[in-house]
Order: structure tokens, then C-alpha cells, then sequence
């Protein structure tokens, strides 16, 4: 039987999001003739060519938004770049970095105002911005403003559900019913969707499939999804289609809605690996439908979820060495467009994808979906495996840079494995998310650093020893502090995962939350740094703990979809949304040392809030203590 796995639209554009991989290495551990592709980057490669930019441009209205009519009033010239401007973001034309640096090569549109209206000197504020920027850097960022000017012509004159990072999100996001999908399901199909519906067309004449197993793992891959799922019906109709990854892990638990089996056979949960042995079995009448592992399917027009108890997850250990055989990998594109400096890191370059351990060691923080399986069940692989594993990846790819996608790296199994490179005389580079746990001394850190680790990130998530404490996160700001200087001494760069509005945040204590991150920035422990809008999840333990957090919740109307993030009121009244433009706004300065220095962090913020009470030396004590 033959199985073809498929990334739908969209993802990163610098390499493929790793279920096709990981799973398509275990596959063929077992001996099952499988393929992948990923028809993310295929998409973004028809259409930003000189026939795909050639089909836009005889699709788009002659007015309207301003990327728009500037697309249109400068066609010959995104015509005779776009090819050029690829090559040069694949790594293929780096000479083309010259030119472009000139400023006098692309067709700069709206995307180019923050360079052009700053009331700066253009090329300060790119220093200003950035550093020093070599050309290749600069090239990069220039180009894929370019491309953003682009992308937004296609969402504003052809298809409001594109983007370069999603497709459609928002209607996969928070949606009970199934209909606002159906609905722009059946809609006539778009420029974008006829692209993406000749990428499933050659993907399935060359493949051949029998089987079809489609990720989605965020909301903005979910259109994209069913768009591929009903192409396979018209181009294959009798090839049998699953549909499986993050959204219907976290969404589709309670799924009840029949249309979905419309355009899929099946829709699994968890992880992929022993659900697709189970799915195949029975395809090959080998099993039944009621012996399925964690799988719904539509019986008698009503949803069933079917799993066979008697068949365990796999060890990490059992679930094959990733590989990208088959992935155009001379495609995928190193992009710079967000001046956060652990962004940088995550859409420039081609990281081979590896998991040191499935789930989290730690799995307790409140916010996190810890009754899920890829948090709950953990399962670490034999260090000497890993390492057999990243020497085989490096052999298939060239490439030797790793990011371990971990929900939470273990710390024993970093420094074993960093040991276990530096015996066998690997060459890695590689980064990944871990705990700011005590175990990152300096001397590990040190080791570390050794053996190719260049970043690290990590949740120091609402910066206030209160709501650690109440959210369990298991650290102090004093241990984050000290732990992250380690790192930064090492040479090893730190982001942190910030949050706001965590139930029961007062507007002090988010002030103080600030202050605090302002003197790890000036003490030098962090470089790096994002605040994320706390979201109540249904899989989560602040859930279940609601009305000890005095939440008022506000329950979506069921429709039989999804369900995940739920609507409530903080007992505290607070308007969180309202001081997240000033967490925001401080952060891009003190990434820039602006304003590090200054400890009234009230300067940052539309709205009158109350000055910090956290000691002036509260960071630098904790490091002196430490």
C-alpha cells in the first residue's frame, strides 16, 4: 500500500514543519512505501514565479488597496524580479545581494514605508534597526519586504485568506461550526486555491497513492487542508484520505460534525505513529474499523471515535530517524522580517528538525494543555541514538544545524548528548526550547555551548514570583535570572516566552513584570524576548481550576467542531489587551538597548498606569546572591 504525507498551506518558509518527516521515517522503518511533500512551499513557488506573478497580475483590479495598484502600476518590473529575487532567497544567486542592497533594483511598495516615512535617514534606521547589517542580511530583509508587498496584493485584489504564514486562520480559529469552513469551502476557488489544487494534482501523479495523510498543526493550515482534501476527491476519488496533526490534537477531541467526512475518511489524534499502522492494517482488511486507534470515522452518518486500548503509544526511542527524502528542500526560502533576533534564527536558515524527548519532563504549568498527550506522556530517546540520528540526518541533508523541537528539552539528555557530540567529533549547530531549570550551571552551559548550541528558548512567562507560583511554572525570577546569565555567558543566546494577563494579573504586577524583564535585559541576561496574550484552553489545568481563579467563562455555542480557547472575564477587571501595545513597544526598545537604562517603565504605555515597586537592584542582587 502507498502512503503519501502532505504539509498543507501555509508554514515557515525556510523548512518543512517536521510531521511529514518524523512520521515518513517511522513508516519506512516498518516498510511501508511512503512519500511526502509539502505543498506549503510548492504553493509559494508557483505563484511567486514570473507565470504565477503573470496569472496574479491578469487577476488583480486596477484600484484599490495600496499594495495593490502598486503591484499593478509596476508589473513588467515584478515580472522581470520575482524569479531573481528567489533564487536569491534560496541560497542559489548570493551575488544578487548587491543589488538589491542598492535600493535601486525591486519596486519598493507600501511594505518599504516604515524605511521611507521614519523622518530618519533610511539607511540609519536600517543600522538603528539591525546593527550592522552585511549585504547578504540587508539583501534579505529588503527582499522580503518585496515579497510582503506581494502576498499583500494577492490578499487584498485576489484572496483575503492569504498570507505568507497562514491561510485562512481565522476560520479555523474558535470555531464550534463547521459552517464558516463549508461556506468558503464551496465558494468559487481563487487564483491561490487553483494553484494549490495543480500542486495536489502533481503530487498525486507522481506518488500514486492509496492513502493520503494530510497535517494541519495550527489554524492557518486548516483551509488548506480540506482545499487539498477535495482536490484528491476530484483528481483520485478512490484514494482513502486522513486528516491529523496540532489542530485536530487540540480541537477536534470532541469532534460530531459529519461534513468533515465529506472531504476525509478519517481524522486521528496524538501521535501519528500507531494510529497509521492501526489505519493501515485495516485498509488491508487486516483489522477493523472498530479496532482503529484513536480515529474518528463516519458510520451511519454519525461521527465515531474508535481506539484500540491494547495498543500503546511507541517509545520515542521506537519512532525512527526523521527524514526529508522527497521534500524540494532547494525551495524553501531564508526569510528576514521580524526584528526579534530569535525570529531571525527561526526563518533563516534550514534547520533539520529533531526531538530529543516526546512530551514535557515537567508538565504542571496551569496555562499549558498538560492532559494532552504530546505534553503529558514523555518518552526520551537513548542519547547515542539521538546523536546516530542527527549524523544520519546531516548525511541526508548537508545541513548540520538542529532545532529540537521539544516542548521542553530534558536537561540530562542535553548534556549527555552535548557530551556524546564532542566524543564522536560531531559538527552541530543547534538550539531549542527548554525550562530555565537549576540544572544549566555555568559548567553546562559551557558544555553546551561546546557542542554547537547557539540559542536557547524558554518561558519566564508572566515575570512575577506570585503567578509563577499560582501558573506552577517551577521557577523563581531570582533562578531565571541567574540561569539565563549562565547561558549568556556561555555564548549562548536567550530568548523568553513572556506573558500577560494571566487570571487574577493586576495592572502592578504587570508593571513590575516589566520592570523586572527591563533589568534582565540591562544586566545582559536576555537578548531576546516575546509577550503572548494568555489564552484559556479547555485541556488545561487554569481550566479546570476556574472557579478557584474566580473566572467568569463565557462557553462558545457547541456547532460539533472544534473547541479549544474559551472566551472569560477576569475577576480582577483588568483590560489586558490595553497594556500589551506598551509590553510590545518596550520590548522592540530594550532589544535595541533603548530605554534599559531607565526604570520608570510607565514611559511605555498609552494609558496611566502606577510606577513599578520592584527594587531598582533586584536582578543584580539576584545575580550577586546566585
Amino acid at each position: 500500500m502507498r502512503v503519501l504525507l502532505l504539509l498543507a498551506p501555509m508554514t515557515q518558509l525556510n523548512a518543512p514543519y517536521p510531521a511529514t518527516a518524523f512520521l515518513t521515517g517511522f513508516l519506512r522503518s516498518r516498510g511501508v512505501d511512503c512519500a511526502q511533500a509539502d505543498l506549503a512551499i510548492a504553493l509559494v513557488s508557483r505563484l511567486f514565479s514570473r507565470e504565477g506573478v503573470a496569472r496574479m497580475l491578469a487577476e488583480l483590479p486596477a484600484e484599490g488597496h495600496p499594495a495593490v495598484e502598486h503591484v499593478s502600476a509596476h508589473a513588467e518590473r515584478f515580472r522581470s524580479t520575482i524569479e531573481p529575487v528567489i533564487r536569491f532567497l534560496q541560497g542559489r544567486d548570493p551575488t544578487l545581494a548587491l543589488r538589491i542592497a542598492s535600493r535601486d533594483f525591486l519596486p519598493e511598495g507600501p511594505r518599504f514605508d516604515a524605511l521611507r516615512n521614519s523622518g530618519a535617514d533610511e539607511e540609519e534606521l536600517l543600522h538603528w534597526s539591525f546593527g550592522s547589517l552585511g549585504v547578504q542580511d540587508k539583501a534579505k530583509y529588503l527582499a522580503t519586504l518585496y515579497l510582503e508587498d506581494l502576498a499583500d496584493a494577492v490578499r487584498e485584489g485576489i484572496d483575503p485568506h492569504f498570507e505568507l504564514s497562514r491561510y485562512a486562520e481565522k476560520i479555523a480559529l474558535s470555531a464550534p461550526s463547521f459552517d464558516p469552513l463549508d461556506a468558503a469551502l464551496r465558494a468559487p476557488p481563487t487564483l491561490v486555491d487553483r494553484m494549490l489544487d495543480e500542486c495536489v494534482a502533481e503530487a498525486l501523479a507522481s506518488a500514486q497513492p492509496d492513502l493520503v495523510g494530510i497535517t494541519a498543526p495550527f489554524p492557518g493550515n486548516v483551509y488548506g487542508a480540506f482545499r487539498i482534501a477535495q482536490s484528491i476527491r476530484r483528481h483520485r476519488p478512490g484514494t482513502r484520505i486522513a486528516f491529523g496533526g496540532g489542530y485536530a490534537n487540540t480541537e477536534l477531541r470532541d469532534l460530531e460534525e459529519p461534513r468533515v467526512f465529506d472531504y476525509f475518511d478519517f481524522v486521528t489524534l496524538d501521535a501519528g505513529e500507531p494510529a497509521m499502522l492501526a489505519l493501515l492494517e485495516h485498509l488491508e482488511g487486516r483489522r477493523p474499523a472498530a479496532a482503529l486507534c484513536k480515529t474518528f470515522v463516519r458510520e451511519n452518518g454519525r461521527v465515531v471515535f474508535h481506539n484500540n486500548a491494547a495498543l500503546p503509544a511507541l517509545p520515542h526511542s521506537a519512532t525512527g530517524t526523521p527524514t526529508y527524502d522527497g521534500l524540494a528542500m532547494e525551495r524553501y526560502l531564508s526569510v528576514f522580517d521580524i526584528l526579534n533576533p530569535m525570529h531571525r534564527i527561526w526563518s533563516d536558515g534550514r534547520w533539520n528538525k529533531l526531538m530529543a524527548a516526546h512530551g514535557c519532563y515537567w508538565s504542571k504549568c496551569s496555562f499549558c494543555d498538560t492532559r494532552l498527550e504530546y505534553i503529558e506522556r514523555y518518552s526520551a530517546a537513548p542519547v547515542d541514538l539521538l546523536v546516530d540520528r542527527m549524523e544520519a540526518m546531516i548525511a541526508e541533508t548537508g545541513q548540520t544545524g538542529f532545532h529540537l523541537v521539544d516542548e521542553a528539552a530534558p536537561p540530562a539528555v542535553l548534556k549527555k548528548m552535548a557530551e556524546r557530540l564532542l566524543a564522536r567529533g560531531v559538527t552541530a549547530t543547534w538550539w531549542g526550547n527548554i525550562r530555565f531549570d537549576t540544572f544549566f550551571t555555568a559548567h553546562v552551559c559551557r558544555l553546551l555551548a561546546d557542542a554547537g548550541c547557539v540559542a536557547v528558548t524558554g518561558g519566564l512567562e508572566v515575570a512575577e514570583d506570585r503567578l509563577l507560583a499560582l501558573m506552577q511554572k517551577g521557577v523563581s525570577v531570582a533562578q531565571v535570572a541567574r540561569v539565563t546569565r549562565n547561558f549568556t555567558e556561555a555564548g549562548i543566546m536567550v530568548h523568553a516566552y513572556l506573558m500577560y494577563g494571566f487570571p487574577t494579573q493586576t495592572v502592578q504586577e504587570t508593571v513590575n513584570a516589566l520592570e523586572l524583564v527591563r533589568q534582565l535585559f540591562e544586566a545582559g541576561c536576555l537578548q531576546s524576548a516575546y509577550w503572548h496574550r494568555f489564552a484559556l484552553t479547555v485541556h488545561s489545568p487554569a481550566y479546570e481550576q476556574r472557579e478557584a481563579l474566580g473566572l467568569k467563562i463565557h462557553p462558545l455555542p457547541w456547532g460539533g467542531f472544534a473547541k479549544n480557547e474559551v472566551p472569560f472575564d477576569d475577576p480582577t477587571g483588568v483590560d489586558h489587551d490595553a497594556l500589551g501595545a506598551g509590553l510590545r513597544k518596550a520590548l522592540y526598545n530594550f532589544m535595541h538597548g533603548i530605554g534599559v537604562d531607565d526604570p520608570d517603565v510607565r514611559r511605555w504605555f498609552d494609558i496611566r498606569v502606577p510606577r513599578a515597586t520592584i527594587p531598582a537592584r533586584f536582578i543584580a542582587q539576584a545575580l550577586a546572591d546566585g
